[in-house]
């Protein structure tokens, strides 16, 4: 039986995040290519910080971020969340939205993952949450996350973009982006 909170894909398993995704995350997550476009790699305290945040919100209603593995549990891929927009520099019409983001170590890239993830995201965010919209978040910077958000349908909102100081300058503005319940 399937950990509550687990969702799948063909070839995919989107799993609640544990304390024993802590190695993994430092070694295949937190390293420069990775990070490139999240504000850059971040301190051993501020990654388990960060673990310990995702499972404490997965728990109690807030924020998921799953652990993405492959199907056979073999390895862990990367990580996929619906989230709530929090950064202070975000126009107010866009403050505490939900958001969908992904993030998928350097060795999974390429291969379709993060477009399968994201599409079973969004499935649970309109289906099991009930939302009308969601949003996502990038820059003109992070072109892979720009064609991936083409592929998924969303639409490209410059109205709501904005500088965020917690970015370099190249990864900004931060490009918004949204879609629509397929019903809505």
């Amino acid at each position: 039986m399937a950990e509550e909170g687990t969702l799948a894909t063909e070839r995919l398993i989107l799993r609640p995040p544990v304390a024993e995704d802590l190695p993994w995350l430092l070694e295949q997550m937190n390293t420069e290519a990775v990070m490139r476009h999240l504000a850059g790699v971040r301190t051993v305290a501020e990654v388990e910080e960060g673990l310990a945040a995702d499972i404490a919100a997965f728990h109690n209603g807030g924020h998921r971020r799953w652990t993405v593995w492959l199907r056979d549990g073999a390895a862990r891929v990367g990580r996929v969340g619906l989230f709530h927009v929090r950064s202070p520099a975000a126009p107010p019409a866009l403050q505490g939205q939900r958001e969908i983001g992904w993030t998928f170590a350097q060795g999974h890239w390429g291969r379709g993952y993060a477009t399968e993830t994201a599409k079973r995201a969004l499935g649970y965010a309109f289906g099991e949450l009930g939302l009308s919209r969601i949003y996502s978040q990038t820059s003109t910077s992070n072109a892979a996350s720009t064609r991936m958000m083409h592929r998924l349908g969303f639409t490209f909102r410059p109205e709501l973009g904005y500088d965020d100081p917690d970015y370099p300058p190249q990864d900004n503005p931060t490009t918004v982006w949204s879609l629509d319940a397929p019903d809505a």
